[in-house]
């Protein structure tokens, strides 16, 4: 599988910091709801929708917040490449590499919801240039693989 290197993948604390000077490098502001909607991107161990996360928040801030603002700062952070967007699972990942674009291939489990990622740059690139090829500008791979993990199946 032909892949590149990721120079930058940080978690935890680090990960929150990345995340708010890339936001702002953009022009964007880091504000404390933004703050608290990527936290729970980046506490998760699955992916996560904006219905758990307003869901989540709401029971923490004492106070209802609507999905729809959730969904708002979700689309930010993937327009910003701090999060990616499982299209089967309608569902989240905080991006552990913020500062490296590229196209992932996501695996994702059917029994217990963990996703993971690969690179594959051959087959991402021949699928950005199939799009190229068909008139499409912008070309941007969405992959998805679903079936067991590991731990799943054994």
């Amino acid at each position: 599988m032909q892949g590149h290197h990721h120079h930058s993948e940080v978690s935890g604390d680090r990960l929150i910091d990345v995340a708010r000077a890339v936001l702002t490098d953009a022009g964007e502001q880091w504000t404390d709801m933004r703050a608290d909607v990527f936290r729970a991107l980046a506490d998760g161990a699955r992916p996560v929708s904006a219905y758990d996360i307003a869901e989540d928040l709401s029971a923490r801030r004492g106070k209802r917040v609507a999905a729809n603002s959730v969904y708002r700062i979700l689309d930010l952070f993937v327009r910003t490449n701090l999060a990616n967007r499982l299209e089967s699972a309608n569902a989240y990942l905080a991006n552990v590499h913020p500062g490296c674009r590229h196209d992932c291939i996501f695996l994702i489990c059917d029994k217990c919801g963990q996703a993971t990622h690969v690179d594959d740059d051959g087959l991402t690139g021949a699928l950005r240039n199939a799009g190229q090829r068909a008139g499409f500008a912008d070309v941007r791979p969405v992959v998805e693989l679903r079936g067991l993990c590991n731990a799943c199946a054994g």
